[in-house]
């Protein structure tokens, strides 16, 4: 070690220096010098699937015989920790680098292969042990697959079923009380406020369901397909033994791919979770629209419902209150749309035997998963549970709808039915009033016929 702090290093490209604290070697060391793009690591969720790649592939060398138990025990000690969380700060490879993730791959390599040497009390080689039966070209893809799997099963899918919840218990409770409908923004015939929020809630249980089938495709991996998906230097049912040890660490229904050429070449699983994924943020962007919608003003806008009041919304304006959560919601939306796109796009990067742009990928995905569940729970607490309905003005703009007229198709037919909405409007007057002058049905007809509560059921009005 020189008096600047670092150590020598090599590797099969010569000699070079790492930071003396720095568990990564050479090759890690190269890529953080060739990669200063964005400051940005890979995310915690993509380095703890790669700890548990590496736990479940020394485990698999070790049961084919092929790994000394004591140097598998000590790589997947070391592995387990990394999976942990324990040595974040020795993964600094940039996002933008090699797009196979070689960088990545090999910089977990060189962290276990030190924390295994320390351990054991002689080498353990990042290469020959670590990465045994191994290639950047399925280790990647795996940890892919396994981050988002992983992602989707511990945090998206249980915060999408808690917003469902909410909606639905909101929906429940808001069953009764009946509101204007409006189509192209413009009054419209009446629904209840629990219809309104029941339809948000089927969105979201609709998202979960399209996640949980993207997810069956994402649980294939490519782990034992080596290099170019032929298996080279890897013994047949490696992958399998892989999967089966993954299975067993997370819980969840990984497989080895039916086709490792696919699964090397193509990032398609992924492409289809993130395209589900998009889905979920435009259900999330639909439903904060809405919730602003109907909490405009609260004088000059339609003032429905008031959502809880978080914070000032104004440097300027004192008194106002904004909705923020819908806003930021509306944001995550946007951006994992935006993100949807990177990962079509680098989907589309799969030349011949290996897809170029795998770390952005991952980037992209883990990120899009991350936000929309945060979203969905802040959305459920912060804006959803606790708004509250403004019966009068509800009741108010009910009692002023010339569109009610519609009830009245069947009886006087659509022609008179628009001669009375159109006079409604311009003279002010309120629907019943008209109807009275312009037909023959008496009052008691007319408010059986015209009751918004009684419309929101559908079907023939004033039929049995």
């Amino acid at each position: 070690m020189n008096q600047q702090g670092y150590r020598t290093e090599k590797d099969s490209m010569g000699e070079l220096q790492v930071p003396a604290d720095a568990l990564w070697g050479a090759q890690t060391q190269r890529a953080v010098d060739n990669f200063g793009i964005s400051g940005q690591a890979m995310p915690r969720r993509f380095i703890q699937a790669l700890g548990l790649v590496k736990a479940s592939t020394a485990e698999a060398n070790r049961d084919l015989g092929d790994m000394e138990s004591d140097v598998a025990g000590a790589i997947v000690t070391a592995a387990e920790a990394v999976a942990s969380g324990a040595h974040d700060d020795h993964f600094p490879v940039d996002v933008f680098q090699t797009g196979s993730g070689t960088s990545s791959n090999m910089n977990a390599n060189e962290v276990i292969a030190r924390l295994a040497t320390a351990a054991l009390g002689r080498p353990v080689h990042p290469n020959d042990h670590v990465n045994m039966s191994q290639s950047s070209n399925d280790v990647i893809p795996t940890t892919i697959h396994v981050a988002a799997a992983v992602a989707c099963a511990e945090d998206l899918l249980p915060a999408l079923d808690y917003l469902a919840q909410t909606l639905e218990a909101r929906a429940a409770e808001l069953d009764g009380i009946t509101t204007t409908g409006r189509t192209h923004l413009m009054d419209a015939m009446p629904v209840t406020l629990g219809q309104e929020v029941g339809g948000w809630a089927q969105q979201i249980r609709l998202g979960e369901e399209r996640v949980r089938s993207a997810l069956s495709r994402v649980h294939a991996l490519a782990q034992g397909g080596t290099a170019v998906g032929t298996g080279i230097n890897a013994r047949p049912g490696f992958g399998g033994a892989v999967a089966e040890a993954l299975a067993g660490r997370t819980g969840l229904a990984f497989r080895e791919s039916p086709n490792r050429f696919e699964s090397l070449s193509s990032q398609d699983a992924a492409v289809e979770l993130s395209g589900q994924l998009k889905v979920v943020a435009v259900s999330l962007m639909k439903i904060s629209n809405d919730l602003r919608w109907m909490n405009a003003g609260p004088l000059a806008g339609l003032g429905e419902i008031a959502l809880p009041a978080l914070q000032p919304g104004s440097s300027i304006m004192p008194g106002k209150v904004n909705p923020v959560i819908p806003e930021a919601v509306a944001q995550v939306a946007a951006q994992v749309i935006g993100n949807d796109t990177t990962i079509t796009v680098a989907g589309q990067s799969g030349n011949f035997q290996l897809n170029v742009m795998l770390p952005v990928v991952a980037q992209n995905l883990l990120q899009s998963i991350e936000l929309l569940a945060n979203g969905s729970r802040a959305l459920a607490d912060r804006a959803v549970a606790g708004f509250t309905v403004n019966q009068a003005r509800l009741e108010e703009a009910l009692g002023r709808n010339p569109i009610l007229v519609t009830a009245l198709n069947t009886v006087i037919g659509y022609e008179l039915g628009a001669s009375i909405a159109k006079r409604a409007y311009a003279e002010g007057r309120p629907l019943m009033e008209l109807a009275r002058e312009m037909t023959d049905l008496s009052d008691a007809e007319l408010e059986r016929l015209l009751d918004p509560a009684a419309l929101t059921a559908g079907g023939i009005p004033g039929s049995d």
